[in-house]
């Protein structure tokens, strides 16, 4: 975001696939023949109308984003969903294709992963030989990102205030990664899990995955960006790192393009489901910054720890966790303590008056049926063979090619 813009004027939104075979569901490295396929020859970006292509650290996953930040944001189900065709339609001859869900259920990553080995290479080769990219926390970690604009250091405090307090009941909402290698992690939200200790050899990266709280661009800087410079230095000798990047936090202040970025989504079935959650997500962060819900200066006191305590909960639990800290759930107006899943059915009905119809349906089904991760294992039903599993994986498969939700 090159230029500033205020306060939900904008919107991006970023959506990570990965290729698998066809046949076999095994993963499938051609990232790199998928872009030549479409473009003539190896690009790592390609602009395709409103939504852009690109590759990602592993040679397996493919991002779709918007083209630059759009105002609107209710037409980009169909404008990604288009591209999911035209991409499963481009892999069909080479009998692949793309499988939605935030990790792959039968993935060995010390075998399957293979990095990017084109543009930014150097930048791969570096974070394999620090973190050794070949685990699930690297390789098998699908999401959807949510960019929402600031323009100054007064919207950035109000905007990164209200985004720390929505972090903890994320995937509670959305988490899609119950399984691995054949097997129930006893995680709903296993790529988050992942996510908390894949950069332990220099922890200043990922933090405590809730953001410090800063509400300025100095005070970011020295309590965040600044440490992370001075821990990366023995390990970038040829100083080839972005500070912006190394930033690993479960939302990321991008002052740079004056943005902050929520990384705490699993990707979904399909982007119908992924859209409707972004919209109530970017809903309920309205009403706060509005102080509709809560004051500003309620949301600014919360400490990472106690906020990450109800997150980590919900990596474990997912809808079914059970928020008992009553001083945070006063926060939305609640004043007894409750499941996360009858949190966000609550938030929902404060804001779902401003989502359009469309969006309301799906949310009706999300919040009925729970989570991606809940209706996977339902329809797994404790058989965990790998003919099974590839039978429930291949209908997601389906519902991202056809955009519908998955229901067991």
């Amino acid at each position: 975001m090159s230029k500033k813009y205020h306060l939900f004027e904008v919107y991006g939104i970023e959506l990570e696939y990965m290729l698998v075979s066809s046949t076999d569901l095994k993963v499938a490295p051609a990232v790199d023949q998928l872009l030549t396929l479409k473009h003539g020859e190896l690009t790592s970006d390609i602009e395709n109308g409103s939504i852009a292509w690109s590759n990602e650290l592993v040679a397996h996953v493919v991002e779709l984003k918007t083209n630059g930040p759009t105002h609107n944001i209710e037409s980009l189900s169909e404008d990604f969903h288009q591209n999911i065709k035209e991409i499963n339609q481009l892999l069909r001859e080479h009998h692949m294709m793309l499988l939605p869900t935030a990790s792959h259920p039968l993935m060995n990553p010390s075998t399957d992963t293979q990095l990017w080995k084109h543009s930014y290479s150097e930048v791969y080769e570096l974070y394999n030989r620090i973190f050794d990219c070949k685990g699930h926390g690297w390789s098998n970690v699908q999401s959807t990102h949510i960019n929402l604009p600031f323009f100054n250091d007064k919207e950035f405090e109000k905007l990164h205030a209200a985004i720390r307090l929505i972090l903890p009941l994320i995937p509670s909402l959305c988490a899609s990664s119950p399984i691995l290698e054949g097997k129930s992690t006893e995680f709903m939200d296993s790529r988050l899990e992942f996510y908390k200790t894949n950069q332990k050899e220099i922890p200043e990266m990922t933090g405590l995955v809730i953001p410090e709280r800063v509400f300025s661009k100095d005070d970011y800087h020295t309590t965040i960006f600044e440490p992370i410079k001075r821990a990366i230095k023995p390990y970038d000798t040829n100083k080839i790192l972005d500070h912006h990047f190394l930033n690993s936090r479960g939302a990321i202040a991008r002052f740079d393009r004056n943005a902050i970025e929520i990384r705490l989504v699993d990707i979904q079935e399909c982007p119908k489901a992924d859209i409707a959650i972004c919209i109530l997500i970017i809903e309920v962060l309205k009403a706060l910054v509005a102080e509709d819900i809560s004051t500003l200066r309620t949301q600014k006191s919360w400490s990472k720890q106690d906020l990450f305590e109800i997150l980590n909960d919900g990596i474990k639990h997912g809808e079914h966790s059970n928020i008992t800290n009553l001083k945070f759930l006063k926060i939305f107006g609640i004043d007894i303590a409750m499941t996360s899943q009858d949190v966000w059915r609550h938030l929902y009905d404060l804001v779902k008056d401003k989502i359009s119809p469309e969006h309301r349906n799906t949310l009706d089904i999300i919040l009925a049926e729970g989570t991606l991760s809940t209706r996977i294992l339902k329809a797994i039903d404790c058989d965990f063979s790998e003919k099974h599993i590839k039978k429930v994986y291949s209908k997601l498969a389906e519902c991202l090619e056809n955009n519908t939700l998955f229901t067991p």
